[in-house]
């Protein structure tokens, strides 16, 4: 089974794995083809995780998460004034981070899987080439970009067709992405990180203000990490460790709220027997819970290569006690 929030992206999990790949080949598969379906969310130019828990309960994390550029610094995204120039750390060239994508994926593939990445490639590199036809849902996600996309000439060009909008049903060809797909998938994350990829887009970066260059890119490499472990109820639960700041921020919502929440069958407060997850007092617990857990996501989390993160107190039973007691039931 492939789950995915694209149902072609998956398609191309499915097709992996009927060739005979395994679990990670179709993850990779469905990663790089979410990258040409998904452009919201699927990319060649961010970062992220992949979570493994292999059959015989072994468990580890690929984190190929962004980096800062070299030549980032702390008030890179202040103005003259000294206020935040809020737009600047999240559109445009100033924005990105050097991006993790490509190298985690194969070191991903590499250290697990069975396949080569030509061959896990295949499917986003036809979605680009051939085309697929546009859903509503992403018809209806550029319009809603739109303000943002037409902003830069390329994406103005390949989302917004310089402003026909594309409608349901129309097919969406990207040549340009075939292309460097095709080159890694000949080259490999070094032809991303280290060959003509790398030199075109540092090329466009000094162009246009960003801050990557060819030697953020050449050093770039993801990480093997060991997953964050908790339990809830008898479950255990795995989640990503800092970088990511969402893994602690779960396991301290499920610490907090472990005693407060009923079980399926039991009465709450005044709520009837079996209070289900909508119930007005279910909902003030998690949004109270929630509220803490993001207040020490503000102040706490970073990335633990550069800063000191505290995960063992935020995840500690006591801690969580002390959150339980600020909250007015």
């Amino acid at each position: 089974m492939v789950v995915a929030d694209e149902r072609l992206a998956a398609e191309a999990g499915v097709e992996v794995l009927r060739r005979g790949g395994n679990a990670v080949d179709a993850a990779v598969a469905v990663a790089f083809a979410l990258a040409v379906t998904h452009p919201a969310a699927g990319n060649l130019g961010g970062g992220g995780f992949m979570l493994i828990r292999m059959a015989d309960g072994g468990t580890l994390l690929v984190d190929y998460r962004e980096v800062a550029p070299l030549a980032a610094h702390r008030d890179m995204y202040l103005d003259a004034e000294g206020n935040v120039a809020a737009e600047e750390s999240t559109i445009g060239w100033l924005a990105a981070g050097v991006p993790g994508t490509v190298e985690g994926l194969e070191l991903a593939l590499r250290a697990y899987g069975t396949m080569s990445l030509a061959e896990v490639l295949a499917p986003a590199i036809r979605l680009a080439e051939k085309g697929f036809p546009v859903s509503e849902r992403l018809a209806r996600e550029l319009r809603g970009a739109a303000p943002h996309l037409e902003r830069f000439p390329e994406s103005r060009k390949i989302f917004l067709r310089k402003g026909r909008f594309y409608q349901p049903g129309d097919i969406f060809k990207q040549k340009n992405l075939a292309k460097t797909l095709k080159k890694i998938a000949r080259g490999g994350a070094r032809e991303f990180y280290e060959g003509s990829i790398a030199r075109r887009l540092a090329k466009e970066m000094r162009r246009h203000g960003g801050l990557i260059t060819e030697e953020d890119l050449g050093r770039y490499r993801a990480r093997l990490r060991e997953p964050l472990r908790g339990t809830f109820r008898g479950y255990e639960i795995l989640s990503a460790p800092p970088p990511s700041s969402g893994g602690v921020a779960v396991l301290e919502m499920l610490n907090i709220l472990n005693p407060l929440l009923p079980a399926p069958s039991r009465s709450f407060g005044t709520a009837p027997a079996g209070a289900q997850a909508h119930a007005p007092e279910t909902v003030h617990l998690v949004a109270e819970t929630m509220r803490r857990a993001f207040a020490d996501r503000a102040r706490f989390l970073g990335d633990a290569d550069f800063a000191r993160v505290p995960v063992q107190g935020l995840l500690d039973p006591r801690y969580a006690e002390e959150h339980r007691a600020t909250i007015d039931l």
